[in-house]
């Protein structure tokens, strides 16, 4: 469709700058109104025309082909102009409608498309409550550690994230809890700049983003675990949470996030809400 309307575009542009520069063109187009309304013109009678009174086709044929024999002609004649007038004028028209993005229209605001009509109208109903938060002591235990460092120090405060993705991160508690029978628990979510940065020090195997290149910094990201007799279940090695995080991240999914299980270097326990206009790469 794009490139159809581009073309569309290229030759009106074509047309526009022969009747503008040459009057000659003028003169042809005025001509081929005029025989257009004269044939049109009912109660003519005769070769070529029907009986009633309209032209037949072969004889608007024979008008057009005149035309354009002529318009052939008089383009050889002036094609220095028309090859240095036309991209003059296209191009940068052209290069605006192909590159064009829906963020540009006026009050253009992005929506989320929901698979689930179900899950749709719980979004659209009564507002989740954060669960109890595990204890601080929770996060120090040495498989937490060993897993994800520094996390005794992390933001859990659902406050801080953005209220369209705490609410879906919250329904998907919910779902996990009440339809598959784990309980979940936020590790990190909203993360300041001098956070990531820290973090992204620490190499590759802890984060590959800097601040503000992570949608933590934006409160559009969490990563959570799962809490099983009062202690916190991170480990991928556990075949239970790896079960767990499988469920969970279907269900990021239905609810419109973004599931770090996808990834090439896979973050189970990531989902994140991606906002169009949001983040600036």
């Amino acid at each position: 469709m794009l490139i159809f309307l581009a073309f569309l575009y290229f030759c009106v542009a074509c047309t526009a700058i022969w009747l503008a520069i040459f009057p000659t063109g003028r003169a042809m187009l005025g001509q081929l109104v005029f025989n257009l309304r004269s044939r049109l013109r009912p109660g003519r009678q005769g070769a070529g025309w029907s009986a009633g009174g309209l032209p037949r086709p072969a004889v608007l044929g024979k008008d057009l082909a005149i035309l354009g024999r002529k318009a052939l002609k008089l383009a050889r004649r002036n094609w220095v102009v028309l090859a240095i007038g036309v991209p003059v004028v296209a191009i940068p028209s052209l290069l605006a409608l192909v590159m064009r993005s829906p963020d540009m229209l006026p009050d253009y605001q992005p929506v989320e498309a929901l698979p689930d009509a179900q899950i749709a109208a719980l979004l659209q109903g009564e507002q989740l409550v954060p669960p109890v938060a595990p204890p601080p002591l929770a996060f120090t235990t040495q498989e937490v550690v060993l897993v994800r460092p520094m996390l005794v120090n992390a933001s859990r405060n659902w406050g801080l994230m953005h209220p369209d993705f705490s609410q879906r991160l919250l329904l998907a508690f919910k779902i996990m809890k009440e339809k598959h029978g784990y309980e979940m628990a936020l590790l990190e979510g909203y993360r300041s700049p001098a956070r990531q940065d820290q973090l992204a020090q620490m190499g590759g195997a802890v984060t590959n983003a800097r601040a503000f290149q992570s949608w933590h910094q934006y409160g559009l990201a969490a990563d959570c675990a799962f809490w099983r007799d009062g202690k916190l279940v991170i480990s991928e090695k556990d075949p239970w949470a790896m079960r767990g995080y499988q469920l969970y991240g279907e269900v990021a999914e239905q609810l419109g996030l973004t599931w770090g299980g996808r990834w090439k270097m896979m973050d189970l326990g990531h989902t994140e809400l991606r906002l169009r206009g949001v983040m600036r790469r």
